[in-house]
């Protein structure tokens, strides 16, 4: 396996011990084929990262480590890679740590790590449970700035949250539903990936607020835990419409939107009004084909950049910079869905 890299830092990007990647490197046998898979990915992204590295100017290395289904993670690289040309001469190289589904320690030993190898900042999206806060406490107690992504950490030592204001978007999901509603009403089917994380949490508490301030005739019935992926979201689904003969809409603030609309095609269960988040490859082509009505999207472009400027802040001021500015939230539909990029 051709490689220009040093196996600790195989190693490193991987998750794995360096003896393990050396028995990969040479082809050693008793190693899985999922352990020799993650090596390659490890040095096909320690190959994007070096063929990122800026020449001129001062470069700060930071780590993105992200607990979220693949295809939003694709959207936030590339965000975070065209966003990081703007800062040409100088600027940022990005190490990305990505995974579906990582449980708490999982998560905090990698971020455990990261603190003792050295970043010039971490940009986190995680559950917002304990043990997580304490991670970042070790990371800010080391001088290493930490900005919250998408989803916050607000009793943490985080710098900076960067993303968009979630019960804002809740309440104008609630709007778009209520009205297409109407006084038919109806039931909400609210997914959510987990309830571990304080951005669905957010865009729920709006929801169900403005639901029952403004809707009254309106019920709601929620599923989570799905993380975000097809087959657990549609399972959760299929059980919901099975108990529930009268959900006739959906709000999906995790995704897993594909499965979520399987699982009412195989029930022959028509939706009324589908409103999603982000506008990621899937919901793209679902918002294309009318099978979604409304993605409330905010720019990951925006959020790249509120990240770079507070990480670049802390590190020229040698202190904490806490930017007030949050992306806003778009209505798109299939009449003014933005070019990809």
């Amino acid at each position: 396996m051709a490689h220009l890299f040093l196996v600790k830092d195989i190693a490193f990007q991987a998750g794995l011990s360096t003896a393990t990647v050396d028995r990969v490197l040479n082809g050693r046998p008793g190693v899985r084929r999922q352990t020799e898979m993650r090596v390659k990915a490890a040095i096909a992204e320690l190959e994007k990262q070096q063929a990122g590295t800026m020449g001129n100017g001062r470069m700060l290395a930071i780590d993105i480590v992200m607990e979220t289904p693949q295809r939003f993670s694709d959207a936030v690289r590339a965000a975070f890679e065209a966003e990081v040309a703007t800062f040409l001469p100088g600027g940022f190289r990005c190490r990305f740590h990505f995974a579906e589904v990582m449980k708490p320690a999982e998560l905090v030993q990698l971020l455990d790590r990261i603190r003792l190898r050295g970043t010039h900042g971490i940009v986190l999206k995680a559950p917002d449970v304990p043990e997580v806060a304490a991670a970042v406490a070790r990371a800010d107690a080391a001088g290493i700035p930490v900005v919250t992504l998408v989803t916050d950490l607000p009793n943490s030592a985080r710098i900076a949250y960067a993303g968009a204001d979630n019960r804002a978007a809740g309440e104008t999901a609630a709007y778009l539903i209520g009205e297409l509603l109407g006084s038919d009403g109806g039931k909400v089917l609210v997914t959510l990936s987990s309830g571990r994380f304080r951005g669905e949490e957010e865009r729920e508490i709006g929801f169900r607020r403005s639901i029952r301030a403004d809707y009254p005739n309106i019920g709601i019935t929620e599923i989570s835990e799905g993380h975000g992926t097809d087959a657990e979201t549609g399972t959760l689904t299929a059980a919901a419409l099975r108990a529930d003969p009268a959900i006739n809409a959906v709000y999906s603030i995790g995704g897993g939107n594909r499965a979520v609309l399987a699982a009412f095609d195989a029930a022959k269960r028509p939706i009324r009004v589908f409103v999603a988040h982000d506008l990621d490859a899937d919901n793209r082509a679902l918002l294309a084909a009318r099978r979604i009505g409304f993605v409330l999207h905010h720019d990951l472009r925006t959020d790249a950049r509120s990240t770079f400027r507070a990480i670049m802040s802390s590190a020229q001021a040698s202190g904490r910079a806490v930017p007030a500015s949050l992306s806003s939230v778009e209505i798109v539909t299939p009449y003014n869905m933005p070019a990809g990029d």
